[in-house]
């Protein structure tokens, strides 16, 4: 269930990012893109448990998770050969569906509406925070296909990648501060008293390397972009998403161990 969570999270977090990249990053760049979600989403599937479908929700967000990935298909054996005038719809359809299989899941993996509204948050932030991070770093990987691309693209995208960042960093906190206030006296172990145990040494784990981490490499990538070094700005984007993708395979993790979305 992590590994179906986290693939599906990042294939849609990947469209996502898409529409934020200007055309002149060319034709390979979004068809690469397109066919690494369809991969993702292909993995994600076959991986997927059958709790992933156990209640209504569950079905909804697998059914709307194939209809992104037939989407996203389409758009890449089309993307710069054919159906260009239709070519915004199925993007459009793409993020419509990426966004019916974010929220169903999230509903279907919390109770209650504050539970629901928090995991849907979490799992939105999720999806925005890894596709923006590894769009980012393949967008600079571009610079040595398309040297004359502007820098302007990158820095574009890294702002995305930061503002993702910073939204991920309030839904933790949110969730923290709502599964520590919400907790009553024998309804089961607190929240509190987990990150506090041994235990609890995963959810620091997360908030270094998903958080902590990612937040201070995503301002140096934004640094030296400003002054155009596209192959420094790559490489700090590498350890950043290698970071990213610890700390939400952890948060994944922590959902289903503790039912807070982390």
């Amino acid at each position: 269930m992590i590994l179906f969570l986290f693939l599906a999270h990042l294939a849609v977090g990947i469209v996502f990012s898409l529409v934020f990249v200007s055309r002149e990053a060319g034709v390979k760049f979004f068809r690469f893109n397109a066919g690494l979600a369809v991969i993702l989403l292909g993995v994600a599937f076959a991986l997927r448990p059958p709790e992933a479908s156990a209640n209504e929700a569950g079905r909804l967000a697998v059914l709307a998770l194939a209809v992104l990935e037939a989407a996203m298909l389409l758009y890449w054996g089309t993307v710069g050969r054919a159906l260009a005038s239709i070519r915004p719809a199925i993007v459009g359809t793409a993020v419509a569906a990426g966004l019916v299989a974010l929220v169903s899941q999230g509903i279907g993996q919390a109770q209650g509406a504050a539970g629901q509204t928090m995991a849907v948050a979490s799992f939105l932030s999720s999806a925005a925070l890894l596709g923006g991070t590894c769009t980012a770093m393949i967008l600079g990987h571009w610079y040595l296909v398309i040297p004359s691309l502007q820098v302007s693209h990158l820095q574009s995208i890294v702002k995305v990648h930061i503002a993702s960042m910073v939204v991920r960093v309030v839904v933790v906190a949110a969730a923290v501060f709502l599964a520590i206030v919400s907790w009553q006296p024998g309804t089961g172990p607190s929240f509190k008293g987990y990150i506090l145990s041994v235990s609890g040494i995963f959810f620091w784990q997360r908030v270094l390397f998903g958080l902590v981490g990612p937040g201070l490499l995503s301002y140096l990538t934004w640094e030296t972009a400003k002054i155009r070094s596209t192959q420094s700005a790559t490489g700090i984007l590498y350890v950043d998403f290698f970071t990213v993708v610890v700390g939400e395979v952890l948060a994944k993790y922590l959902l289903l161990a503790t039912r807070v979305p982390l």
